[in-house]
């Protein structure tokens, strides 16, 4: 097929843009990734390959190279199988954004990205208003705040902790191209719109409100702050500003809680609940309703992981094997709460741990330093607040096994390899 440069470019763009904002739903995406794997082959001449994207295809592509090399090692084949299948998309995104010569507009991608992605989110909070008349009103009451959140994320299809996960990216990507025009271009109309799409991607965090995407959030905001400001203005104004910034970021989250006051006792009553029983849940009366989401059931079911991991090393027990193992194991041990509710291990480094041995906790290590090298070595704070986002988001989660994680740390690293591999053109990927 022979379409012109010009018209080639902009169908690659559009779709890296929609195939971006569709990662939080899994079908829709799965579909587009399909389509864009197929314009991709058809248009093969595209690609080109040396030492290093076969190099950085290969890191990112770890993950799925790990299900290649311990296939052997699950209980039955065909299980392995599936969880390699599920991991395919880290082999396929670098392959089609690393290996294509087009560079990439990454400015021009985050904007798209930013304002799409606010859009829709805005849509589906009207249209959870408009449903769920009485969910949301319970809501704005302060009833029930955490039920509602995850009864918002439900109705968009998504587990609400991945949701917000990707909300805070949203959010945190706005908020820079909000500085970015104010501060860098001085393009003020510019500045207003992305400072609104950033309102409304916070409120909406706020809304879903999970704790641990919340507080990366605000980490974020002032690492942005910090790696934008500092470079653009003198000591003075930098202090000056970031106070500022600071300032407004903590009344936001203060004033809501205050509105609000269940926020609060999320953060700290409930979250360091019962902190003395961890391996000893079932001390606890009514565990179920007093420590469900708490610290401490957290730290139990890591500690057991632990005690897994510990008992099959090196090689760990199989990607299709590793819940099984956890659960045998508070089975054993005689921790019935956890048995009773099937705990995973809700902790990737530790996941990869069972699953794979010492290789599987290096995997993510290397997958994680690769995002970092790159933020340190473009200073690109969107970058940057990836790392810091995805590598905590992977501490009280297992993204790497899901959809959500897979194809969104897929494609954002695929993406700031391929402009970093392009660095000659952004001599500053500070998004200039």
């Amino acid at each position: 097929m022979i379409i012109s440069e010009d018209k080639y470019n902009k169908i690659y763009d559009w779709f890296l843009v929609v195939l971006a904002c569709s990662l939080p739903f899994r079908l829709p995406a799965t579909y587009l990734l399909l389509i864009f794997t197929v314009f991709s082959i058809i248009f093969y001449k595209r690609f080109s390959f040396d030492k290093k994207k076969i190099l950085f295809i290969l890191i990112v592509a770890s993950p799925f190279i790990l299900d290649i090399l311990f296939l052997w090692n699950n209980s039955e084949i065909s299980e392995g199988w599936k969880h390699m299948e599920k991991r395919l998309s880290y082999l396929i995104l670098p392959i089609l954004i690393i290996g294509n010569s087009k560079q990439i507009d990454l400015l021009k991608l985050v904007k798209r990205y930013g304002f799409i992605s606010a859009a829709l989110l805005l849509f589906f909070l009207v249209r959870f208003a408009i449903v769920s008349p009485e969910l949301f009103n319970k809501y704005l009451k302060g009833i029930h705040l955490w039920e509602m959140g995850y009864m918002f994320a439900n109705s968009t299809g998504v587990h609400a902790p991945a949701l917000n996960m990707h909300i805070a990216f949203v959010t945190i990507v706005n908020f820079y191209l909000a500085l970015h025009y104010l501060f860098e271009r001085k393009i003020y109309r510019k500045a207003v719109l992305f400072g609104f799409t950033f309102l409304i991607s916070t409120s909406v965090l706020l809304y879903v409100n999970t704790r641990l995407a919340i507080v990366v959030a605000f980490i974020g905001l002032l690492t942005t702050t910090t790696i934008v400001l500092f470079k653009r203005l003198n000591v003075v104004k930098f202090i000056i500003v970031g106070t500022v910034t600071i300032s407004m970021a903590v009344a936001l989250f203060v004033g809501f809680s205050k509105i609000y006051p269940n926020v609060w006792q999320k953060f700290t009553t409930v979250t360091f609940a019962h902190i003395d029983k961890v391996g000893k849940l079932d001390e606890i009366e009514n565990p179920q309703i007093e420590v469900y989401n708490s610290l401490v059931t957290r730290l139990s079911i890591w500690k057991s992981s632990w005690q897994v991991a510990k008992e099959n090393l090196p090689f760990g027990v199989g990607a299709s094997d590793g819940k099984a193992a956890l659960f045998e194991y508070y089975k054993s041990s005689g921790q019935k709460f956890l048995f009773e509710y099937k705990f995973p291990v809700h902790n990737q480094y530790l996941d990869f741990l069972i699953k794979f041995g010492f290789l599987g906790t290096i995997t993510v290590l290397l997958f994680m330093g690769s995002i970092l090298y790159i933020g340190l070595k473009t200073k690109n704070p969107i970058t940057v607040f990836f790392f810091i986002l995805f590598a905590t988001s992977n501490l009280t989660d297992d993204y790497m096994i899901r959809f959500e994680g897979i194809a969104f740390s897929a494609f954002w690293l695929s993406i700031f390899v391929a402009c970093y591999l392009e660095a000659h053109r952004y001599r500053d990927l500070s998004l200039k």
